[in-house]
């Protein structure tokens, strides 16, 4: 379903929204590995300036990563095209987001699960944050600005790594927390079978690996028919290697917008919710 609307919490007024469509805002993506983070330029879905990027806490429990957003945020607040002072912040998070509320934490402290993130990062930053699942950010900046700009219909946007991350979006509108790598193809979830990281593990050839996700693709193809399929994570940059194994009626193409998808996705989330975003 469509994200809810946005609730009234930013105190803008419509002389405020009307000036700040299209501002600059901040996007944090936090991964299990590292949080990074950016001021987005909403026009053209790029980063002004560089990334900032600090390792994820170990235990990445609540209060440990609300501090290292804070830090970042803090960083990138400082810079001269940061955001005007009090500007909402999208944020991504490795998990199903729904109503701010994390319900699946599987690269991160588990401590998480039934935490109201939004809460959390809000009143840590005290200023309105939105979060977002990590996959559907990243897929909802690939429909606005990459590959999948201006496809009406389904785009399915699927990143490899070491799961399979989806996401879904209709005529331009995201359908959140599509977990399509854990589809069932075979008898097996087919993320432990057409992952990244399942082709390293059970040391596939290039050959090898394209017939086993030509099949999960085969199968998600026959379930929603999309126009398009945008293929991201790290291993996009081989495409070469397994693209020619594969056999589906769909286009397919590599994502365009690589690491920074994630923190353009999370800013732009947030411009929607509080409608700061044309």
């Amino acid at each position: 379903m469509p994200t809810p609307p946005a609730m009234n919490g930013n105190d803008l007024t419509k002389k405020d929204e009307k000036t700040h469509n299209n501002a600059p805002l901040i996007g944090i993506d936090i991964g299990g590995t590292g949080i990074k983070g950016g001021i987005v330029d909403l026009k053209k879905g790029k980063l002004l300036g560089d990334r900032c990027r600090i390792p994820t806490p170990q235990p990445a429990t609540p209060e440990a990563i609300a501090d290292v957003v804070a830090q970042i945020v803090e960083e990138l607040s400082a810079r001269p095209e940061a955001p005007a002072e009090g500007s909402p912040i999208g944020v991504t998070f490795p998990g199903i987001i729904q109503h701010g509320v994390v319900h699946s934490a599987a690269n991160v402290d588990k401590s998480w699960l039934e935490t109201d993130i939004d809460a959390v990062l809000t009143e840590r930053l005290g200023r309105p944050v939105e979060v977002i699942n990590d996959a559907d950010a990243a897929g909802l900046a690939e429909a606005r600005y990459g590959a999948g700009e201006g496809v009406d219909g389904t785009v399915l946007v699927i990143t490899l790594g070491t799961g399979i991350g989806s996401a879904f979006i209709f005529n331009g509108q995201l359908v959140p927390n599509a977990e399509l790598g854990h589809l069932e193809v075979d008898g097996h979830d087919a993320e432990t079978k057409a992952s990244a990281v399942a082709r390293e593990r059970d040391e596939l050839s290039w050959d090898e690996y394209g017939v086993l996700l030509n099949r999960y693709l085969q199968h998600v193809e026959f379930l929603f028919s999309p126009e398009l399929f945008i293929i991201g994570g790290g291993i996009s940059k081989r495409s070469d290697e397994y693209f020619p194994h594969l056999e589906l009626r769909t286009k397919i193409v590599t994502a365009e917008l690589k690491n920074d998808a994630g923190i353009v996705g999370a800013a732009l989330e947030v411009a929607l919710h509080h409608k700061l975003a044309k």
